[in-house]
């Protein structure tokens, strides 16, 4: 009796529609770095910013409730208050911005701007 010979595929592979593989950090930053105003984080005019609103702050959390006082700047982050979403002088606006520690800016804060709230 003769072997079965298997048959060649018909259809190809679907190309991915993904840009990244899910875990993929590094791709994930450098496409949302394509957008001109996420490099200014990146600059020494930025990272003065952020220092002199951590002083002014006491390097306390602002979010009502929480006031935890952290010695650690990697924990906290200087948060615009209101939104930018690309607007140059809201995003260098002093007084836009206020110092939260991780935990408030990383849920309650992104809760209140996903419902529109700040």
């Amino acid at each position: 009796m003769g072997r079965l010979k298997s048959l060649p595929p018909r259809l190809s592979a679907p190309a991915s529609r993904l840009t990244y593989l899910p875990g993929d950090r590094q791709a994930f930053d450098r496409d949302r770095d394509r957008q001109g105003w996420r490099r200014w984080y990146k600059t020494a005019r930025w990272q003065k910013l952020r220092m002199s609103v951590l002083v002014r702050d006491m390097f306390t959390c602002q979010m009502a409730g929480c006031g935890k006082v952290e010695g650690d700047t990697s924990q906290l982050v200087a948060d615009h208050r209101r939104a930018h979403r690309g607007d140059e002088r809201l995003f260098w606006d002093e007084g836009n911005l206020q110092c939260l520690c991780k935990p408030c800016h990383d849920s309650t804060k992104q809760r209140q701007e996903r419902r529109g709230l700040a």
